[in-house]
């Protein structure tokens, strides 16, 4: 009877052991399962993460390549402008050597006309002194007209010679001590334009 007892209660102890062994695998069973779930959540998520960044970098690389277009484009123009510049610069260049003397011919055409109607009268007329009048009338319209251009004189008679206005193609003895060194004579005159001097004065220098 005792025995019997024994037995029952070890039964029991076996029933219970067993069962919490079925609930520990029950719950190792329930982890396993949520690991499993988790990780799959995670595999599901992995792709989109990568995909997002996948995005991004061919956003980035887009937009990289329409700067460099973008770029490219304002290069291209700038170009072409410049160039058209540069021909347009060119060609006034050009047109500026070709035609700069056009206004001084404009206005040196009028002396022109005076000259001629002098030879004209030249050969009927009598009168010297008239004729005199008349060149000199037309000498004074040319000076005139050179000092409105810039041109005017350079001051070489009586002066001390000065190799950047003048050239010497003589010398001559002369009595007066104040005139060694000095022009003492004008072959040819020298002019400037503007500061520049146009053309040297050709001058006999006493000595």
């Amino acid at each position: 009877m005792v025995k019997k007892k024994q037995d029952q209660k070890e039964a029991k102890q076996d029933e219970t052991f067993d069962s919490k062994e079925d609930n520990k695998v029950q719950d190792v069973g329930s982890e396993n399962g949520q690991k499993e779930t988790d990780t799959e959540v995670k595999e599901e998520e992995a792709p989109s993460e990568e995909k997002t960044e996948s995005d991004k970098v061919e956003h980035a690389e887009k937009s990289a390549e329409e700067k460099l277009a973008e770029l490219q484009d304002k290069y291209l123009r700038l170009s072409a402008e410049f160039d058209n510049f540069r021909r347009r610069t060119l060609r006034e260049k050009i047109e500026l050597a070709k035609y700069a003397g056009e206004s001084l011919l404009i206005n040196i055409l009028p002396l022109i006309d005076d000259f001629e109607r002098a030879l004209s009268h030249m050969d009927n007329s009598t009168d010297s002194d008239a004729m005199k009048k008349g060149i000199d009338l037309i000498y004074t319209k040319l000076i005139e007209f050179l000092k409105q251009s810039g041109v005017r004189e350079i001051e070489s008679l009586n002066c001390d010679f000065n190799v950047d206005l003048h050239h010497a193609v003589a010398k001559k003895k002369v009595e007066e001590k104040k005139n060694k060194g000095k022009i003492v004579e004008v072959i040819q005159k020298g002019y400037y334009l503007q500061d520049k001097v146009l053309r040297h004065s050709k001058v006999v220098i006493g000595e």
